[in-house]
């Protein structure tokens, strides 16, 4: 089942791979909720979404996705930076289940708002660490991928150290039958939507978009 677009609602991605993943996340653990993707295409452009879409009278959620990437701190800082002209105030730091501040409808702008820092909210990292937590337990091929990125030498590795972990994902994902990208992993069955990874962050998704969320 498809999440309908609602554009009251909207969660603000980086990148097409977020979206997908959010989407077939969504479609396998039939969440049926209603929002719509904003693909920013990188994170100065999303963060500077924030107050603009905040200050829209129209709408009733608005959720951040973003990777923390190697600076959990500054991500965080740089969206509570965002929300200094709005009515919306956040912690010093992210919890671990997603951020989930309820909107108030006696307050004018004043929606819901969530952020969601990959991969948990608490950790370094990005969208392929959430996703390498969804991998099949005692999965045979995950081992062999790792080993095949870390027998690359120093000398000839074309990616980041801190992309290691991303290209072990994408070593093992080009082993399926199908080669596939992360969503259409999760759609097919070779990634496990139900791993607590992908509950929780679905359960943050239907706090924000849910139609109990106020």
């Amino acid at each position: 089942m498809a999440s309908r677009e609602y554009a009251a609602n909207v969660l603000l991605v980086e990148g097409e791979d977020d979206k997908h993943v959010v989407r077939h996340l969504h479609d396998k653990l039939v969440l049926d909720l209603e929002f719509s993707y904003s693909v920013t295409g990188g994170k100065d452009t999303l963060l500077n979404a924030i107050p603009v879409l905040l200050k829209q009278a129209s709408r009733r959620a608005v959720g951040v996705l973003m990777d923390a990437n190697d600076d959990i701190d500054g991500r965080w800082q740089a969206v509570r930076d965002r929300l200094r002209d709005t009515t919306i105030a956040l912690a010093s730091r992210p919890q671990p289940g997603g951020v989930f501040i309820p909107g108030d409808p006696n307050i004018h702008l004043k929606p819901s708002f969530g952020v969601w820092l990959m991969p948990d909210n608490q950790r370094s990292g990005e969208l392929e660490d959430f996703v390498i937590e969804l991998l099949p337990k005692g999965d045979p091929v995950w081992p062999l991928a790792e080993r095949f990125i870390n027998d690359i030498p120093q000398e000839d590795r074309k990616f980041r150290p801190q992309k290691e972990r991303r290209a072990k994902l994408h070593a093992w994902l080009a082993t399926r039958r199908e080669p596939m990208k992360m969503g259409a992993a999760i759609g097919t069955g070779s990634l496990d939507a139900s791993a607590p990874a992908a509950r929780a962050f679905a359960d943050w998704l239907s706090a924000l978009f849910g139609e109990d969320a106020s």
